[in-house]
C-alpha cells in the first residue's frame, strides 16, 4: 500500500471489498451511480425481509441474498456517495440522512450527494451525427425524441405501436431503434432471461411497418442503433423525452431541462419512473409498459398530451426549473460543491498520510451551459 492511499471507494456491487478495506485500517466508501430513492429502498431492505420476497430486486446479482448484503454492508460503511442533488429527491435524502431507511437502533452513514454527474457529450466522433443537423431545421421545442438505452429493445409487434402512435399524433419526432433481442438458449435449452445475440444493425425497412418512413418523412427521423444522446436533449429543439427511466438518462434529461415520458423496462426503472412522476413531478407515466404491448393509441394520447396541453407546457416549466437548480446545486457554495468538500474534509480528517482539497476532485462534478 503506498502511503498515500487514504481511502477506498467501492462501486455498488463491489461490497465484499469492504473486508479488504477493514484488514488495511482503510475508510470505505460506496459510489451509489443511481438516485437517492433507490438506495434509501435498498438500506430499507433489511427491515422489510423476510416479508417480502427480494428476488425481483436481485435480477442483475441473480442471487436473492447479493442485495440483501449488500444493504447491510453499505449501512456499515464510511459514507454513501449518490449522482443526485438535493433539490431533485428532497424527501429521500432527507429520509437517509434522518437514518429513517435503517433498521431501528442502527444509524446511516454519512450520505454526500455529489450529483448530477453528467457527460459533456462529444460522443467520441469527428464528425457531427445526421440527427443534430435535422434537429437544426426544426423548431423550438417541437421534437419528441424517443430512445431507450442499450439494452432497450421491443419486438416488432410493438415497433409497429409505437411508429402507428407517432404517425397519428401529427408530432415531429427523432427516435432511435435497435433491434430486437435475439435469446440464446442456456445449458437446460431454455432461454437465459438477460441473455442474447450481439444487436444487429436493425434493418428498418423490416422492423417498421411498410410505408412509415415515407409517410412521417421531414416530420420524422429514425436513427439505428445510436444516437448523441446528451447532445440531443441539449438541444433547443427537443421538447420531450421519451425514456427508459435509467438514471444517466434521467439526469441527462433533467440537467438538460427536458420533460420526460415515462417508459420503465427493467432493474430500478420502475422505482426511477415513481420518483420522476410523483416525487419530482417532471414527467408523465406511458401506461400498460407491464402489459404485453403499449398500444398505438397511448402513444398518440400521452405525446400530444406533453407537447400540446397546459399540463405538458406545466410540466416543461418544471423542467426549466430542475435545470436550474441543477446548476445551482454544482456552483461554489451549491449543495453537491459543499457536499464534495464535506466528503474531502473527512478524508482530511481520517488520517495523516497526505493532504486533500477540493482542486483534487474537480472531475465529480459538471459545470452546467
Amino acid at each position: 500500500m503506498a502511503p498515500s492511499v487514504r481511502a477506498l471507494v467501492l462501486g455498488m456491487f463491489c461490497f465484499r471489498a469492504l473486508d479488504v478495506a477493514a484488514e488495511l485500517g482503510l475508510p470505505a466508501y460506496f459510489f451509489y451511480p443511481s438516485g437517492g430513492g433507490a438506495v434509501a429502498v435498498l438500506l430499507h431492505l433489511p427491515s422489510m425481509h423476510p416479508r417480502v420476497n427480494d428476488a425481483g430486486l436481485a435480477t442483475a446479482a441473480r442471487q436473492p441474498g447479493n442485495f440483501l448484503r449488500m444493504s447491510e454492508l453499505m449501512a456499515e460503511s464510511s459514507g454513501i456517495i449518490l449522482n443526485t442533488f438535493e433539490w431533485l429527491e428532497t424527501r429521500a435524502v432527507h429520509a437517509l440522512k434522518d437514518g429513517l431507511c435503517v433498521p431501528r437502533g442502527r444509524a446511516t452513514p454519512p450520505v454526500y450527494c455529489v450529483g448530477p454527474l453528467v457527460s459533456g457529450g462529444g460522443g467520441g466522433g469527428a464528425t457531427e451525427h445526421e440527427c443534430l443537423r435535422w434537429l437544426d431545421a426544426q423548431p423550438d421545442q417541437a421534437v419528441v425524441f424517443l430512445s431507450f438505452g442499450s439494452r432497450g429493445t421491443f419486438p416488432k409487434k410493438q415497433l409497429d405501436e409505437i411508429a402507428a402512435g407517432l404517425e397519428r399524433s401529427g408530432q415531429r419526432f427523432l427516435w432511435v431503434v435497435r433491434s430486437p433481442t435475439v435469446a440464446i438458449n442456456d445449458s437446460n435449452g431454455e432461454d437465459g432471461a438477460l441473455a442474447g445475440a450481439p444487436p444487429l444493425e436493425p434493418d428498418l425497412d423490416a422492423l417498421l411497418p411498410a410505408g412509415f418512413l415515407e409517410r412521417t418523412e421531414g416530420r420524422g427521423l429514425v436513427v439505428r442503433s445510436w444516437a448523441p444522446q446528451v447532445e440531443v436533449l441539449r438541444h433547443r429543439a427537443t421538447g420531450t423525452f421519451v425514456t427508459h427511466c435509467g438514471w444517466n438518462s434521467t439526469l441527462e434529461a433533467v440537467t438538460a431541462g427536458v420533460p420526460l415520458l415515462c417508459w420503465p423496462l427493467y432493474a430500478e426503472q420502475r422505482l426511477n419512473k415513481v420518483l420522476i412522476v410523483e416525487g419530482m413531478e417532471l414527467g408523465a407515466e406511458i401506461e400498460g409498459y407491464d402489459e404485453e404491448t403499449v398500444a398505438a393509441e397511448e402513444v398518440e394520447a400521452k405525446v400530444r398530451w406533453v407537447m400540446e396541453s397546459d399540463g405538458g407546457h406545466a410540466l416543461r416549466r418544471r423542467a426549466a426549473a430542475a435545470k436550474d437548480a441543477a446548476a445551482r446545486a454544482l456552483e461554489e457554495g451549491g449543495t453537491s460543491y459543499v457536499a464534495v468538500s464535506d466528503f474531502v474534509e473527512g478524508l482530511r480528517t481520517s488520517n495523516g498520510r497526505t493532504k486533500v482539497s477540493v482542486s483534487d476532485f474537480s472531475g465529480f462534478g459538471t459545470k452546467l451551459k
